[in-house]
């Protein structure tokens, strides 16, 4: 990805993006009349999407939790984190350690003035306004040098984001994991789901009218096995990768995804 690349500082209402729409889908207040409208065509192919958004925030959560409890990390750097809601990731793992610092990544300017706003009173938190796809610019940045320490195993988070990125050699999903990862420090993990569909016509049908209404802001819903191909030269963690309404439910009663026209598909892998 072109370093030099300049990203847009206005919030145009009239274009939907995904951060918006998963907020709208989580119950938000941070989104437009043109992102609500998206929704409700998506729905009408893809109706769970709802309950899928919801899940997954659910999964976001419990996987801090289990990284910050279980195996210790103080180092969180969220790739395409979306708008802030309720239970954030530095709420979660701080409320397991109140050591642990957090860098959020997202390329919406919407995503950065909240996202500023709601952390102003944090200082083991900082939002950073790149491109997930920019690596050296977010591990270089001020903030993340001041809060992230490369040397000590961290958790990078790519939670729901890769369908927004097309696929390339040099910026698709597998080129970003693998700039990213040969980066830390053995021992560091990385949390990666997408939306994967097994039906070739809601592939199609989504990735083509995400692609139109934000006008090519968008990459690609997936398969299964092209989430596999992301953990390569990983150990993945039990119970694997997953539906992620699947991957260690709090109860017995979790909510579960219901429908299956397409899910989050998922997991967690720790870097040898």
């Amino acid at each position: 990805m072109q370093a030099d690349k300049q990203l847009s500082t206005e919030i145009d209402a009239n274009v939907p993006t995904a951060a918006r729409m998963y907020d709208f889908y989580l119950g938000g207040k941070d989104n437009y009349a043109a992102d609500r409208a998206a929704v409700g065509e998506l729905d009408k192919v893809v109706p769970s999407t709802r309950r899928l958004a919801l899940n997954n925030r659910r999964f976001l959560q419990r996987v801090v939790r289990v990284l910050a409890e279980d195996y210790g990390i103080r180092q969180f750097l969220d790739h395409g984190s979306g708008l802030p809601t309720q239970d954030n990731v530095h709420q979660v793992a701080q409320r397991v350690a109140p050591d642990s610092r957090v860098v959020y990544v997202d390329n919406d300017p919407m995503v950065l003035v909240h996202g500023r706003a709601l952390l102003d009173q944090n200082d083991q938190t900082a939002v950073i306004h790149a491109d997930m796809r920019a690596t050296e610019e977010i591990f270089s940045h001020p903030d993340t040098q001041r809060l992230i320490d490369f040397s000590q195993p961290v958790a990078v988070l790519f939670n729901s984001v890769f369908h927004c990125i097309p696929d390339s050699d040099t910026d698709g999903p597998r080129a970003v994991v693998r700039r990213v990862t040969e980066r830390l420090a053995p021992g560091s993990f990385a949390v990666m789901c997408q939306l994967v569909s097994e039906d070739a016509e809601v592939r199609k049908f989504v990735t083509d009218f995400m692609d139109q209404a934000t006008q090519g802001h968008w990459g690609r819903v997936r398969e299964p096995k092209d989430v596999e191909a992301l953990f390569d030269g990983m150990d993945i963690l039990e119970p694997g990768l997953v539906e992620v309404s699947t991957w260690r439910p709090d109860t017995e009663v979790a909510p579960r995804q219901l429908t299956d026209e397409w899910i989050e598909f998922g997991g967690l892998g720790r870097l040898r």
